[in-house]
């Protein structure tokens, strides 16, 4: 017998109505930010929201994650502690943290999750983790597939998430210091100024100028769409979609996108199955180019490669459509495959390496009508990033998610019984009791007519059984009623069954992976220093955001900048014409030191003092 797995598509809820569309749209789970103390500041959400998310999404045995991962003053622990305990309450799943703090807290039994902002890419680190207590430990993004699978081989029994699609941060999560130190903003504190899509020259040790004025650090979002079963086959449970500060129709269009993917994966390998109940019924075409990107990469899942960054805009350039020819009047005509529609948003990247855009009043076969004529030169490639008739379509409902049932309509010694039974074994009963009367025409079709209007309960009638010994008449209002019932009993008994899983964390001492934090770490207050003490570390800095760490490094990348420009003495053996050190300099004036440690193929970014 194979042994199955079950796999989770984690969609992102930026608010209540994301997360209903992303369980209506396939998730398997979801997850949405606290009303404190997220990754993402101006991602919060109200207990009252999160509680009706946990009711719609536990109904398809789905689940909810809620985000507490920033790091965590002093004066905030309380406060979070008694959060917790609110959202324990409401039902909530799991928490994803990052602050050990957390770990000191008297918690209720709810299980916790490693965000990717611990910086986990190491096994030893995923098994301290695992040790630790944690059931579900995120990977960082940059991890090949040969780094996750001998992670998973080490840790067989830790379940593992990683990011499949999405904004990327150059940095590795968590060890990104930048906007605290220009900006006074905190990224791992949810405030991130988004440093790395600014645009910057890169200037020598001479003072040449290198490339003037390009995003040099924006990378182009992630896409695993087709590296899904590789993903599965190295180990992984749980596969994330980046994204709660996006919009509703992102929201539906990727994850719909993926759960098909994801279906078809598992139509022919059995030993894969999805984590949840129910099967979409999609009213458009998922297509992931259409909602916001910066152009596609698979990052470094297959090792270092040249389509990674995105130095011409950090914007949305969305899905290639063609050329443009030649302009006429008041329109221009464009070569392609693929056809616009009036309303569309249109962008090229012009002869200075900038985003330029326009927006079309009409569309006449291949003449396009700008609202105004834009300067752009024939061959110039055209984007569309705002595709008017599909965004019309996912204003509407564009999914129904239906839980599979049979139906038994029976006949009793007191009258009739209907049984509703669903694809998760659940079942229920209910007896009506009527004398039985012959009816003067056949009624098996009206039976079943009326047994199958299931409409806008989660339900979804696969198969219809009548067994009775006559020909007996039941009035269809008599009926519909009964079902009424049945269903409303059966959406009960599935709340009742759910299996929520609980974790009681118990204190331990094993070993940290290191004897030392540097400001790395990210130790912000009393009750993580205690915790990594507990577990043999013996020197702790403090955490960044807390000292004035001069000469400190703000950013961990493996994007290298001198691979990017073909001079890596690793992979392209090429010498530079420039002299090092180099430097990022910002439209402001302030400058940035980049150094290079080959050994571990990673650029560091520091304040050039």
């Amino acid at each position: 017998m194979i042994k199955q797995r079950k796999i989770e598509l984690l969609a992102p809820a930026k608010n209540l109505e994301c997360g209903i569309e992303a369980i209506n749209h396939g998730a398997d789970a979801v997850y949405i930010g606290a009303p404190k103390f997220g990754a993402r500041a101006a991602a919060v959400n109200s207990l009252d929201d999160i509680a009706a998310l946990v009711e719609h999404a536990h109904l398809y045995n789905a689940r909810i994650y809620v985000t507490v991962n920033t790091i965590l003053r002093e004066e905030e622990l309380k406060e979070t502690e008694e959060m917790i305990g609110e959202l324990y309450r409401i039902g909530v799943d799991a928490l994803i943290v990052q602050d050990m703090a957390i770990t000191q807290l008297n918690l209720p039994p709810i299980p916790l999750h490693a965000s990717t902002q611990m910086d986990n890419r190491t096994a030893d680190k995923v098994k301290f983790l695992a040790d630790t207590g944690f059931r579900q430990v995120v990977l960082a993004r940059e991890l090949s597939l040969r780094e996750i699978s001998k992670i998973h081989e080490a840790c067989p029994d830790t379940a593992l998430e990683v990011f499949v699609h999405g904004a990327l941060c150059v940095s590795y999560s968590g060890q990104c210091y930048v906007s605290q130190a220009c900006f006074g903003r905190s990224a791992n504190r949810g405030e991130c100024a988004q440093f790395c899509r600014l645009p910057f020259s890169l200037v020598d040790a001479d003072g040449k100028t290198i490339v003037k004025d390009k995003h040099l650090l924006s990378l182009k979002d992630l896409n695993q769409s087709e590296e899904l079963e590789a993903l599965l086959d190295a180990g992984v449970t749980s596969l994330k979609i980046e994204g709660r500060l996006k919009d509703v129709s992102y929201v539906k269009n990727v994850t719909a996108a993926y759960r098909q993917k994801l279906d078809t994966i598992f139509s022919r390998r059995k030993e894969y199955v999805r984590a949840s109940s129910g099967s979409c019924r999609f009213e458009f075409k998922p297509q992931l180019d259409k909602s916001f990107s910066r152009g596609f990469t698979h990052y470094f899942l297959k090792g270092r490669n040249k389509d990674i960054f995105s130095f011409d805009t950090p914007k949305s350039l969305g899905e290639e459509m063609g050329t443009m020819k030649e302009v006429r009047g008041n329109y221009l005509t464009v070569a392609g495959l693929k056809s616009f529609n009036n309303g569309d948003g249109v962008c090229y990247i012009d002869e200075q390496g900038r985003l330029q855009g326009f927006r079309i009043n009409r569309v006449d076969g291949n003449k396009l009508y700008p609202q105004e004529m834009p300067r752009i030169k024939p061959r110039t490639v055209l984007y569309r990033n705002f595709d008017q008739e599909f965004e019309r379509v996912l204003a509407r409902k564009s999914s129904e998610r239906k839980i599979a049932v049979s139906i038994l309509l029976a006949e009793n010694n007191f009258g009739f019984s209907l049984t509703l039974t669903d694809e998760d074994d659940n079942s229920v009963t209910l007896t009506l009791p009527r004398d039985k009367e012959l009816a003067r025409t056949p009624q098996e079709d009206n039976l079943r007519n009326q047994l199958s209007k299931l409409g806008n309960t989660p339900f979804e009638a696969m198969r219809i059984d009548i067994d009775l010994t006559g020909n007996w008449f039941i009035p269809a209002s008599v009926l519909s009623d009964l079902r009424r019932q049945v269903v409303d009993k059966l959406i009960a008994a599935r709340r009742m069954t759910f299996h929520r899983e609980l974790a009681v964390l118990k204190p331990t001492t094993h070993a940290y992976p290191q004897q030392t934090l540097s400001y790395l770490g990210n130790v912000m207050n009393t009750r993580a220093a205690s915790f990594y003490q507990d577990h043999g570390v013996k020197d702790i800095e403090p955490a960044y955001e807390k000292q004035a760490v001069e000469e400190a490094v703000l950013m961990f990348c493996k994007h290298c900048l001198r691979y990017s420009m073909g001079w890596c003495p690793v992979h392209q053996r090429e010498r530079s014409p420039y002299k090092e050190p180099y430097y990022l300099v910002g439209t402001d004036g302030k400058r940035f030191r980049l150094s290079f440690d080959c050994k571990i193929c990673q650029m560091k970014v520091s304040a050039a003092l």
